[in-house]
C-alpha cells in the first residue's frame, strides 16, 4: 500500500454504486497518493498513515465523486457572453427594445451591438425579424443570438454589412430567410451564422484566454471536476494551451470536435487526426454531430411535421453522408456524440449505431433528446446508446401550460413525450446530465435540483413540467458521477477506474457542507461547496 500524503475527513463518503440501489457511506476517511485512491474507511485508515496531511470537513460534510457536466460549450460560451448583452428574462418586444437602447446609449457609435440567449417568444408568436431594429435604432449592426444558439437575429444594417441576399447555398439545411423586400434578419442554423461571426470583431486573443479561465473556474467553483466541451472551433487549441501555459485547468475538459453537416472525407479524416490533442486536463475524445436544428426554429427533424408544416427534415442534406461519417469515426475507434432533438433524428441515429456498432474506447451518445415515443425509449438500453439529457432545458426552456412557442410547435403528444429522463432510466437505459452551457444555467446543483423537481429550483409556484419524468436525489447524482465517469473515464486518466471510491481510483472529487441525499432538492441547489479535487489536488478552497 502507498503511504498516503493527504486524507480527508467527513460526515461520509458517498458510493452511487448500481443504479436502483441507495447510495450507501464508505466510511468517513479518504486517503490520497499521487492522485490516487487509496484507502476509505474510518480511523483505521489514519493510524495506516500517519504521516499524511488531515484535511477534516466535519462532520456534517459529505464527499462525493467529483461531477461531470457532459454537455458544455466553454469556448463560445466564454466568447458570446465577453461584451455582449445577456437577453435573459426578456418576453417581449417592448423589453427587448428597452434592452438594446441601453445598450445603445452605453457603447461606441460604430460598435456592433451582440447579444445572447434571446427567447423567440419575445417576438409574441411571429417568426423573428430584425428589421424592426433599424426602426429602434438606424443603422446599428445588431446581432442577437437565440436562446437555442441556433439561430441569428439580426439588424438591416448587418444585411447590409455582410451582404446577405436571402439566395445564399449552404451544404447543410442553414438558411437565410428572405420574403419579397429581400432578408428578413433571420438566419438559421451554424452555417449561415457563420457568415455573420466572420464580420463581428473578435476580442484580443488574451482577453479570450481570460474569459475562459472564468468559465472553467466557474464551473469548479459550483462542484465540477470534469466537462464535456462540444466544440472545438478555432482559436480553442491556441486558447487551452496558453491557459495551461499558466497553470493547470481547474476542471478536465474533454473535446468533441464538431463535423460540419454534409462535410466530406477530408474534413472527417482531419478531425479523427485531432484525437488524443490535449494537455495535462483537456484532451480531444470524441466527434460531434449535429443530425437536426431546434425545434423553436422549425429545424428539429420529427417524423411528422408540426403545426407550421416545419420541424420535419435531418439539417444533413444527406441522411447517408451522416451514416458513413459515423462509421468512418467508429472503424477509428473514435466516439461519437450527436444532437437529435426530434424523434425521427434520434431514432435514425439508432438505426446507425445498431449498424455500425461501437468505437471501443466509449459508447455513442445522443444529445438532447427533447420528444421521443414510447417505442424509442427501449432502444437506447437494446443498444447500449448514452443519452444525453439537460434537465433545465426541460424546466425553463418551456411553458408548463403549454403557451410557449416549442409546446405550440410540435403540439401536446410530442410535449408529454418530452426530456423523458425517468422512463429512459426504468428501461436501463445508460443516462447522463448536463447543462447545454451557456443555454442552459451551468451549475449542477441546479440541473440536479430542477432534475427532480421538474420546475425550476426556487420557484415553487411555477408548474411541473412533464412531472411524471421526475427523478430521486439518488439517480440524478449518479447520473452526473458515477455513470459518465465509468462510460467516459476521467479526463486524461482514461487508464484508471473513475467515480467510485476503491483503491487505484482517481482521485476527482467533490466535498459538500452537507450530505445531498439528506437535503431537499431546494436546499441541494444552494449546498456549499467546500473542495473539489483534480488528480487528488484541492482547487476549490485550496
Amino acid at each position: 500500500m502507498s503511504d498516503a500524503e493527504t486524507i480527508l475527513r467527513a460526515g461520509s463518503l458517498l458510493d452511487f454504486g448500481a443504479a436502483g440501489r441507495r447510495p450507501e457511506s464508505l466510511g468517513t476517511r479518504l486517503a490520497i497518493a499521487s492522485g490516487r485512491i487509496v484507502a476509505v474507511g474510518g480511523a483505521e485508515v489514519e493510524r495506516a498513515h500517519p504521516a499524511a496531511e488531515i484535511v477534516d470537513f466535519g462532520d456534517d460534510a459529505a464527499i462525493l465523486p467529483g461531477l461531470i457536466d457532459c454537455h458544455t460549450h466553454p469556448v463560445w460560451g466564454s466568447e458570446s457572453q465577453g461584451g455582449s448583452i445577456g437577453l435573459g428574462g426578456v418576453t417581449s418586444l417592448v423589453q427587448l427594445r428597452e434592452r438594446l437602447e441601453a445598450a445603445h446609449a452605453a457603447a461606441d457609435p460604430d460598435a456592433w451591438i451582440t447579444g445572447y440567449d434571446l427567447d423567440v417568444n419575445a417576438f409574441e408568436g411571429a417568426e423573428p425579424n430584425g428589421r424592426v431594429f433599424e426602426e429602434w435604432l438606424p443603422g446599428r449592426l445588431v446581432s442577437l443570438m437565440t436562446r437555442d444558439a441556433h439561430a441569428l437575429v439580426v439588424s438591416p444594417a448587418v444585411v447590409a454589412e455582410v451582404g446577405l441576399t436571402g439566395d445564399e447555398v449552404f451544404a447543410d439545411a442553414s438558411s437565410i430567410v428572405a420574403d419579397v423586400d429581400g432578408p428578413t434578419g433571420w438566419v438559421l442554423e451554424l452555417q449561415a451564422m457563420d457568415l455573420v461571426f466572420a464580420h463581428v470583431p473578435q476580442a484580443p486573443l488574451e482577453t479570450q484566454v481570460d474569459s475562459l479561465g472564468e468559465a472553467l473556474q466557474r464551473f469548479a467553483e459550483t462542484g465540477l471536476t470534469e466537462v464535456h466541451a462540444l466544440d472545438f472551433h478555432e482559436p480553442s487549441r491556441e486558447l487551452y494551451e496558453e491557459l495551461e501555459r499558466r497553470g493547470d485547468l481547474p476542471v478536465r475538459v474533454r473535446v468533441y470536435p464538431l463535423v460540419p453537416a454534409d462535410s466530406t472525407p477530408e474534413v472527417w479524416a482531419g478531425i479523427a487526426a485531432l484525437q488524443g490533442v490535449g494537455g495535462r486536463r483537456w484532451r480531444v475524445d470524441g466527434a460531434k454531430f449535429m443530425l437536426d436544428g431546434t425545434a423553436d426554429n422549425g429545424t428539429a427533424w420529427f417524423a411528422e411535421p408540426d403545426r407550421l408544416g416545419e420541424n420535419h427534415e435531418a439539417l444533413w442534406r444527406s441522411t447517408d453522408a451522416y451514416r458513413e461519417a459515423v462509421r468512418f469515426f467508429t472503424e477509428r475507434g473514435v466516439p461519437t456524440a450527436t444532437h437529435a432533438i426530434g424523434d425521427a433524428a434520434v431514432d435514425f441515429v439508432l438505426d446507425v449505431v445498431a449498424e455500425v456498432g461501437h468505437a471501443p474506447s466509449a459508447p455513442h451518445r445522443i444529445e438532447h433528446i427533447e420528444s421521443i415515443p414510447d417505442a424509442t425509449v427501449a432502444r437506447f438500453a437494446e443498444l447500449g446508446v448514452v443519452a444525453s439529457i439537460q434537465p433545465t432545458h426541460a424546466t425553463r426552456l418551456t411553458e408548463p401550460d403549454g403557451s410557449d412557442n416549442w409546446s405550440r410547435r410540435i403540439g401536446p403528444e410530442r410535449v408529454a413525450h418530452g426530456w423523458r429522463v425517468r422512463d429512459l432510466l426504468a428501461q436501463g437505459a445508460p443516462v447522463v446530465l448536463g447543462s447545454d452551457w451557456p443555454i442552459g444555467i451551468g451549475d449542477p446543483r441546479v440541473s440536479l435540483a430542477d432534475a427532480q423537481l421538474r420546475r425550476p429550483v426556487g420557484e415553487p409556484d411555477r408548474g411541473q413540467h412533464q412531472p411524471d419524468q421526475k427523478i430521486d436525489a439518488a439517480a440524478a447524482y449518479r447520473c452526473m458521477t458515477s455513470v459518465p465517469a465509468g462510460l467516459f473515464g476521467g479526463g486524461a486518466s482514461s487508464d484508471a477506474s473513475c467515480g467510485r471510491f476503491e483503491p487505484d481510483s482517481v482521485a476527482d472529487l467533490t466535498v459538500f457542507a452537507a450530505d445531498p441525499m439528506s437535503l431537499s432538492p431546494e436546499a441541494q441547489a444552494v449546498n456549499p461547496v467546500l473542495a473539489t479535487f483534480v488528480d487528488g489536488r484541492r482547487i476549490v478552497g485550496a
